[in-house]
C-alpha cells in the first residue's frame, strides 16, 4: 500500500525483482519506507512468495522492511538476495553509501534456490567440488563466485541488517566489506553443507553465516542463532583475492583492517565442523579491539565444531603470521561449548584476555553414561 510514509512493491508492475527495485528506488529518493509484505499481489493472482531472478539493489537512504514475507532465489538466478548499489566488478574504489537499513518484521525468510546455478566461493569448481547447474555450461563461470553471497554490503556507512532468517545460502549468507558504524542483529541461519536435490544429497561449500571483511570498523553484532555449513561468524582481514571484492581506500577504511567490533549473544554452531567464531588477519592488515561476550554452543551429537573460537592461522595460505600487535585487544568472555577446542590461538596476538569459559569436552560420554 502506498501512503505518505510507506511504499509497497505491490504498487508497481513488472517481475518481482523489478517491482521491488522500483519501490526501493522511489522510497530512497522520497524518504519513505519500503515494506515488502507477505502477500505478493502479482497481476490477477496472489501468492505468499517473492521470487528473484536477480539481486535487489539498495541505494543510499534505503529503508526496507520485510514484513512476514518469504523471498526466494529462482533456479534462473545467479546473484545475491540484496546488495548495496555501489558495486561493480573492476571498479577502482566504490563510492561510500550511507544510511541503508534492511529489517525483518515478524518472520522474514530469505531462501536459496531449489536448484542453484552455482554455489561455493571463487576457488571451488562447480560439479566436482560444489553443486551448480551451470557446471559444464559453455560461457558460464565454472567456479563459484561473489554472486553466491546472499546479502552483500560494500563500503556502506551507518547501516543495519536485522531480524532475518537465511535458509540454504549458496555461499556466505551475509558479507560486509569496507562497512562502518553498523548494527547486525537477530540473524538466524539454517544451512547444512548439503542440499537434497532430485533425490540425491549434493555438497554446497562455504556456507558461512556472517562474514565481516577488511575495511570494516565500529560494528555491533548480536543475537546470532542457528547452524551453518561453515564458520557461523568470521572476521577476516585478508589480502587474498576476494569474490569480486572491491578495492578499498586505505585511509577511509582504517588501514583496511578490522577494528572496534562488539559481538554479543551468539547461540549456534557449525554443523560440519570448522569454527563457530573465527578471527583471522593477514600481515599488514590489523585486527584490533574485538569484544566477544556470550557464546553458547548449541550443537548436539554427532555434530561438533572443531573450534568454538579460533584466533589466527599459521597457514601460508593467508600470507603468513601477522606481526606482533597487528592482532590485538581481544576480550573473550562467557563461553559454553562442546567443540573439540574451546579457544584456539595461533600467531602473535597481543593484549588479549579469555575468561569464564566452560568446555564440555566429555559431553558425549557423559550423556551416554547417564541413566
Amino acid at each position: 500500500m502506498k501512503t505518505a510514509f510507506r511504499i509497497s512493491p505491490n504498487d508497481y508492475l513488472g517481475s518481482d525483482v523489478e517491482r521491488i527495485n522500483r519501490a526501493i528506488a522511489d522510497g530512497a529518493t522520497s524518504g519513505r519506507r519500503v515494506v515488502i509484505p507477505a502477500i505478493n499481489e502479482s497481476g490477477s493472482h496472489s501468492r505468499d512468495l517473492w521470487l528473484l531472478d536477480s539481486a535487489i539493489r539498495l541505494p543510499a537512504n534505503a529503508h526496507v522492511e520485510l514484513e512476514n514475507c518469504r523471498i526466494k532465489l529462482s533456479d534462473r538466478c545467479r546473484d545475491h538476495f540484496f546488495q548495496s548499489d555501489n558495486h561493480a566488478t573492476g571498479a577502482p574504489v566504490p563510492p561510500v553509501l550511507e544510511n541503508i537499513h534492511l529489517h525483518g518484521r515478524g518472520r522474514a525468510v530469505l531462501e536459496g534456490a531449489d536448484r542453484p546455478r552455482a554455489t561455493g566461493d571463487w576457488l571451488k569448481t562447480l560439479g566436482t567440488q560444489t553443486y551448480g547447474t551451470d557446471a559444464g555450461v559453455p560461457g558460464e563461470n565454472q567456479k563459484g563466485d561473489w554472486r553466491n553471497v546472499g546479502l552483500r554490503f560494500s563500503s556502506v556507512d551507518h547501516f543495519s541488517i536485522e531480524n532475518l532468517t537465511i535458509i540454504d545460502s549458496h555461499g556466505w549468507a551475509i558479507s560486509c566489506e569496507g562497512c562502518s558504524h553498523g548494527r547486525l542483529r537477530d540473524l538466524h541461519f539454517t544451512s547444512t553443507g548439503l542440499k537434497h536435490i532430485d533425490g540425491q544429497d549434493h555438497v554446497i561449500l562455504n556456507q558461512d553465516g556472517l562474514d565481516i571483511r577488511r575495511g570494516c570498523h565500529d560494528l555491533l553484532i548480536e543475537n546470532l542463532t542457528g547452524y551453518t555449513g561453515d564458520d557461523l561468524l568470521a572476521l577476516t582481514a585478508l589480502h587474498s583475492p576476494s569474490q569480486g571484492g572491491v578495492e578499498l581506500d586505505d585511509a577511509r577504511n582504517q588501514e583496511q583492517g578490522i577494528q572496534n567490533i562488539i559481538i554479543r549473544n551468539v547461540r549456534g554452531f557449525c554443523i560440519v565442523g570448522h569454527s563457530i567464531i573465527r578471527l583471522l588477519n593477514s600481515p599488514g592488515l590489523p585486527l584490533r579491539n574485538v569484544l566477544i561476550d556470550g557464546l553458547m554452543d548449541t550443537s548436539f551429537p554427532p555434530h561438533r565444531s572443531e573450534h568454538a573460537i579460533r584466533i589466527g592461522d599459521a597457514s601460508p595460505t593467508y600470507g603468513g603470521v601477522p606481526a606482533k600487535g597487528e592482532t590485538a585487544g581481544i576480550l573473550i568472555s562467557n563461553v559454553i561449548t562442546r567443540a573439540k577446542r574451546a579457544v584456539s590461538v595461533q600467531g602473535n596476538p597481543a593484549d588479549y584476555l579469555v575468561q569464564n569459559v566452560i568446555h564440555l569436552a566429555n559431553v558425549e560420554s557423559l550423556a551416554q553414561s547417564t541413566p
